[in-house]
C-alpha cells in the first residue's frame, strides 16, 4: 500500500468509529470539527511532506523489515544517522506548523518497545519481539499514526500501583485467557490520540513483584470497544469557534490536542500483547521511551522557537523598535537559547549506540539533559518575546471588535504601528505570539516527556559519580580504597 498523503490520512480517520467527548458533548465527526481540525492539519502535514521532494529525505526512509519506502515516523532507528535525521525532521516540521504535530510519541514508543521486547525474549524465552515485528510491519504497510500511551493518572503518588485505593489509577490486566488479555484503567495527557489510528500502551513506572498486573504493553485501535476519549481543554480553545485572527495559528493550532483515554475492560488479542506481567522489564521500557522522547525536544521545540523568534522580530519591525540595541540583544539571546537546545538533541543522537536488537538508542544522559534545558529555556524565550512585543498582546480587543461597523475604526486607529504595516497584520502577529507563548505551550515544554524531576533522576543515575570521584582522588593524591 502506498504512503498516505494528507487527504488520504483525513479520509482514513473518517472510517474510525471513535468514542470522543468534548465540552460535555459526544463528537461524531472529529475531522471537520473546529476543535480538532487544527491538530489534524498538523498531523496531515507529516503525511504531505512524505511526498515533497524537498523534505522526503528526512520524512521517509527504507524499512529494515521489508525494504520498502516508509514514513520515518514508523521506522526503527538503524544508525546514528537515523537518530540525527529524526531531530532534523522534527525541527523542519515544527518550522512549518509552529506547533506539535503529534506523531513523535508513538514513534518513540515503537522504538522503545522494539528494543525491550528483544531483550525480554533473550532473557525469558518469550516471543514478544516477533509479535511486535509483525505489528510494526502492519503499521508500516498501512502508514498508520500511532499514539504512544504511557502516562497513567497515578492517583496517590505516594503509593505504588498495587497499593492504590482504586486499582484503575494505573492500567492493569484484569483477565487473561487463551485468546488474549483484558485491560482496565486510563491514560492521561494523550497527545494526538483522537486523530490516531492506534495506541501503543506501556507501563508508566518501574514495577515491583506486587505490581505484576500493571506490567502491560500492548497495541489497541483507538476505536476499539471499551475505549473512550475525553478531549482536554486547550488555551483559548473557544476562539476556534469564533473566527480566525484571534486563534493566532488558525491552521495548525498551538498544542497537541491531548485527551484522557479511558479503557473500560478492553480486550487485546495475544498477537497485540508485548508485555504481560513481566514486571522486571517495565522500568527498562519506561527509561528507553523517556530517553527517546526527550531526545526530540531540541528539534521540535527548537523549530517552534524559530517561529517565535521570527514573530518577535517582525513585531519589533511593525512597532518601530527593531533598530534598538536592547531589542537586537534580546533576539540574539533567543537564538542562542534555541540553538543550545538543538545542539543538545543532535549531540545525544550522534552519541547513540546499538542495542542488542540492533536498533540504535540515544545517549540517555544527553537526552535527559536537553529536555531539562527545555523546561527552562523555552520560558526565557517566551519571556523575551513578551518583553519585545509589548503588553498589548495580552489586552487586544477581539476580532469581532476589529470588524465591528461602529467601533472597528478605533481598534484600527489606535493599534496602528509603523505606517507601512496594516493594523490587522500587526494584530495577527500579536495573536500568534500570544498563543504560541501562552500557558499550554509552556506547560507542555515543562511536563511533556516527564516532569523536570524525572530527568534529574535519570541524569544522576547516568552521572557515574564513582568514576568522577576516582578522577578527583587520583589528582588529589588519595589512594584508591579497597
Amino acid at each position: 500500500m502506498p504512503m498516505k498523503d494528507g487527504n488520504a490520512y483525513r479520509e482514513s480517520l473518517r472510517t474510525l468509529k471513535l468514542n470522543v467527548y468534548a465540552f460535555g458533548e459526544k463528537i461524531d465527526n472529529v475531522v471537520d470539527h473546529p476543535l480538532f481540525s487544527p491538530h489534524i492539519n498538523a498531523a496531515a502535514l507529516t503525511y504531505e511532506l512524505a511526498h515533497d521532494p524537498t523534505a522526503e529525505d528526512l520524512v521517509t526512509t527504507t524499512s529494515h523489515l521489508t525494504g520498502k519506502k516508509i514514513s520515518r515516523f514508523t521506522h526503527i532507528h538503524q544508525s546514528t544517522s537515523d537518530l540525527v535525521k529524526k531531530v532534523k525532521m522534527l525541527r523542519m516540521i515544527a518550522n512549518r506548523t509552529g506547533t506539535c504535530f503529534q506523531r513523535c510519541v508513538g514513534f518513540d514508543a515503537m522504538n522503545a518497545t522494539y528494543t525491550v521486547t528483544y531483550e525480554m525474549d533473550q532473557a525469558l524465552g518469550t516471543h514478544y519481539h516477533e509479535r511486535f515485528r509483525q505489528y510494526l510491519e502492519y503499521i508500516q504497510e498501512n502508514d498508520l499514526m500511532v499514539a504512544g500511551s504511557m502516562t497513567d493518572p497515578k492517583g496517590d503518588r505516594s503509593l505504588r500501583p498495587s497499593q492504590q485505593a482504586d486499582p484503575d489509577m494505573y492500567v492493569h490486566i484484569v483477565k487473561k485467557n487463551e485468546k488474549g488479555i483484558v485491560i482496565r484503567g486510563a491514560k492521561a495527557h494523550q497527545t494526538g490520540i483522537v486523530n490516531s489510528h492506534e495506541m501503543l500502551i506501556m507501563p508508566t513506572t518501574a514495577l515491583s513483584a506486587e505490581d505484576f498486573a500493571y506490567a502491560v504493553a500492548c497495541a489497541v485501535p483507538t476505536d476499539a470497544p471499551g475505549v473512550l476519549h475525553i478531549f482536554g481543554r486547550q488555551t483559548n480553545d473557544e476562539r476556534r469557534l469564533d473566527g480566525e485572527i484571534d486563534q493566532g495559528n488558525a491552521l495548525y493550532g498551538i498544542v497537541g490536542g491531548e485527551a484522557l483515554t479511558v479503557l473500560n475492560d478492553v480486550f487485546v488479542p495475544w498477537e497485540r500483547v508485548f508485555m504481560a506481567e513481566e514486571f522486571k522489564f517495565a522500568g527498562l521500557l519506561v527509561e528507553r521511551f523517556a530517553s527517546y522522547h526527550r531526545q526530540n525536544y531540541g528539534g521540535c521545540k527548537g523549530g517552534v522557537s524559530d517561529v517565535i523568534i521570527g514573530a518577535t522580530a517582525a513585531m519589533a519591525e511593525y512597532s518601530g523598535t527593531a533598530k534598538a540595541s536592547h531589542v537586537k540583544d534580546k533576539l540574539t539571546e533567543m537564538v542562542h537559547l534555541t540553538e543550545t537546545l538543538y545542539s543538545g538533541s543532535i549531540a545525544c543522537s550522534a552519541e547513540g549506540a546499538p542495542t542488542p536488537s540492533g536498533a540504535y538508542f540515544v545517549d540517555p544522559m544527553l537526552a535527559n539533559t536537553v529536555k531539562q534545558n527545555v523546561t527552562r529555556y523555552i520560558y526565557e524565550i517566551c519571556r523575551l518575546a513578551h518583553d519585545i512585543a509589548g503588553g498589548f498582546i495580552a489586552t487586544l480587543p477581539s476580532e469581532k471588535d476589529l470588524h465591528h461597523p461602529e467601533i472597528g475604526q478605533y481598534v484600527e486607529k489606535y493599534f496602528k504601528g509603523v505606517a507601512s504595516v496594516a493594523t490587522e497584520d500587526r494584530i495577527r502577529m500579536a495573536r500568534l505570539i500570544e498563543n504560541m507563548t501562552g500557558g499550554t505551550a509552556l506547560a507542555e515544554s515543562m511536563h511533556g516527556a516527564g516532569s523536570p524531576q524525572a530527568q534529574r533522576v535519570m541524569i544522576l543515575r547516568q552521572a557515574n559519580l564513582e568514576r568522577k570521584k576516582s578522577l578527583a582522588e587520583k589528582l588529589a593524591g588519595i589512594k584508591a580504597k579497597n
